[in-house]
């Protein structure tokens, strides 16, 4: 449902919070549409996307909320340490 996404519980129940910094690494790569070594707030929106064909969206403020919990410096993008921060909330 919209607004329901929780990128920690997803993390846990998909198996993410399982995996090894090079397997979240890869994951990161293929977020990174455009390769720039960040995933931005366009390509996060497509997040669950990218795990199961036919998956919504996210929310707007899903997004927003997603990209803070990993953005570390504030920069308005995640960079690829910021994915495997999730393994440890």
């Amino acid at each position: 449902a919209p607004d329901s996404f929780s990128p920690k519980k997803f993390f846990q129940i998909s198996g993410m919070s399982k995996k090894s910094s090079s397997q979240l690494k890869e994951i990161f790569r293929i977020l990174d549409n455009d390769q720039s070594g960040f995933i931005e707030e366009d390509e996060l929106k497509y997040f669950l996307q990218r795990f199961e064909c036919g998956a919504r969206v996210l929310t707007s403020s899903e997004t927003k909320t997603f990209l803070a919990a990993a953005d570390h410096d504030g920069d308005g993008k995640i960079g690829a340490e910021g994915i495997d921060y999730f393994k440890y909330r």
